[in-house]
């Protein structure tokens, strides 16, 4: 059963990297990084080409994680490549980011057995179902963002906290330096909320008698003082500036002058009515339920830190889930707890049949919201598609493309430049013989030099201003180009009542599967020159 739990984890982290293999913008900088580590490796020869000195974004970002997450995908890129399953540079990207949902698995997978361990196997049990069928946490593990980097070590902390035998009152000593070394490490070198986390951590550790004061500073400054000096030496050299820090400068953009303001700004209880309802589902209020009525004294602890967190990043206007999803695989713990409690009530008693049946319920209700979630998820990557539209004409035909914002932001990543040099060397020699450009330029002045273009606008007419690039075009037709195709993309949820009402003979379970309707919209069009 235990293995069979680890599997389920790990192979629902992939299932979502295979329905939706495509990538955001949020996650372009490490996925530009990794790729840029593959191909081109770092020596200093090797560091012009890459992608962040062309487009360095808002704030510098660390490349320790991208370094490392290369790295260690290497065994895997050289296992696929030995079964013929890199045809092209884009499996390259589906392989990293499975090797990176593979990495936050081992962490969620070493938190069950951390459960299992001080609270039973059925409490395990219930952590493995209620991880697997939430959305936010299976759907982006395997993505690159700065968050999913830290999640890593973050899991690592809270096994280090939860695992040890029942009966054992506190963690060692041991335990607690090394789970305050690595949030600290996480907080200064991948995401500088984490530090709200870990001064959390550190206190309610020394309040509670698992750690003294001395040594919680000691182990806090020593870790920070050693993750500067590490990001510094790497990301001076990757970006060639002296003394830099990434986070640092994160923490002055963001905070200190405002910035994050100009991505907009929420209420300060939108963590609490919105993002966290949606990270945690069922799991909030059951978390809630068993932190102050079984067991507090054994849950509470693991409730503390994540609500400091929130509390901490209520404070600032811009707010998005990824600032506080660390705090999820901490509180399904506790919501495990109460999933367990409900369920071994006495089945023979109306009240325990109904807790067991709140338990099965909010597992299902959890599995009917991400199935909604994944299959608008599937659907929202216009960019990714279209790259495929596009890379579909034959290699060997000279393109220059040029690729537009929204396919940008939407899915095309550098790993679906898939004509364009540089290869690995693995690769086949008829990928090698083609040489296209895939250009990024914003709102280039002609589109005289392109063979084909990927569009935010189907005809735009002379003068059009806009989303488009291409809004000062004439029809396409006059200025010489034809569709090779469209790509939609998720729109809207829509409810079709009259579906309810059925036709004759229909039965109630086909009525209720068409009343849900996923709507879909043209975003993108693919167009050639004639």
């Amino acid at each position: 059963m235990s293995l069979a739990l680890d599997a389920l984890i790990l192979v629902t982290g992939w299932t979502h990297v295979l329905l939706a293999p495509y990538t955001k913008v949020e996650e372009s900088f490490n996925l530009h990084a990794v790729h840029d580590v593959l191909i081109y490796g770092v020596g200093p020869s090797s560091l012009p080409n890459y992608d962040h000195f062309i487009f360095p974004g808002a704030v510098p970002r660390t490349f320790i994680g991208s370094v490392l997450l290369a790295w260690i995908s290497q065994p895997a890129i050289f296992l696929a490549n030995f079964f013929h399953l890199v045809p092209s540079k884009f499996e390259l990207q589906i392989i990293v980011r499975l090797v990176l949902a593979t990495t936050n698995a081992v962490g969620l997978c070493l938190i069950r057995h951390a459960v299992s361990r001080r609270f039973g196997r059925p409490t395990g049990f219930y952590y493995a179902l209620l991880t697997c069928s939430q959305f936010h946490v299976p759907f982006w593990m395997g993505r690159t963002l700065p968050n999913m980097l830290a999640l890593f070590p973050v899991n690592l902390s809270v096994y280090l906290l939860v695992n040890r035998a029942p009966n054992t009152l506190k963690p060692s000593q041991r335990s607690v330096s090394a789970a305050i070394a690595l949030v600290a490490f996480s907080a200064v070198v991948f995401r500088a909320e984490l530090a709200a986390l870990v001064a959390a951590l550190a206190l309610q550790s020394v309040f509670l008698g698992h750690i003294s004061l001395w040594r919680a500073l000691v182990v806090g400054a020593v870790a920070s003082c050693a993750s500067v000096a590490l990001t510094v030496s790497v990301d001076s050299y990757f970006w060639g500036q002296p003394y830099l820090w990434p986070e640092w400068h994160s923490i002055y953009f963001n905070v200190v002058e405002g910035k994050s303001a100009d991505w907009g700004t929420s209420p300060a209880h939108a963590y609490l009515t919105s993002h966290l309802p949606k990270l945690l589902l069922s799991a909030l209020p059951v978390s809630l339920f068993a932190a102050f009525s079984s067991a507090p004294r054994r849950l509470l602890p693991l409730v503390i830190p994540g609500a400091v967190l929130v509390g901490a990043m209520s404070a600032i206007g811009h707010k998005e889930w990824r600032f506080i999803v660390y705090v999820v695989p901490a509180w399904n713990v506790v919501a495990a707890r109460g999933l367990q409690t409900m369920a071994s009530h006495r089945k023979s008693s109306l009240f325990g049949r109904i807790l067991f049946l709140g338990a099965c319920g909010a597992l299902f209700v959890n599995l009917g919201v991400t199935v909604l979630l994944t299959s608008a998820g599937m659907r929202n990557y216009p960019g990714g598609e279209a790259m495929a539209l596009l890379n579909a004409q034959p290699a060997e035909t000279p393109v220059k493309a040029h690729l537009c914002n929204l396919a940008l932001q939407s899915g095309a990543s550098l790993f679906t430049h898939v004509h364009a040099p540089p290869y690995p060397s693995f690769l086949s020699s008829s990928a090698n013989n083609a040489s296209w450009v895939y250009d990024k330029t914003d709102a280039p002045a002609s589109l005289a030099e392109y063979t084909h273009l990927v569009s935010e606008a189907r005809a735009p007419t002379a003068g059009t201003k806009g989303s488009s690039a291409f809004g000062f075009l004439k029809r396409k037709e006059e200025a010489g180009w034809r569709e090779l195709g469209s790509i939609s993309a998720f729109e809207r949820w829509t409810v079709d009542r009259g579906r309810l009402r059925g036709s004759e003979g229909e039965g109630m379970l086909d009525r209720v599967k068409g009343v849900l309707l996923l709507e879909e919209s043209e975003k993108l069009w693919v167009l050639e020159r004639n």
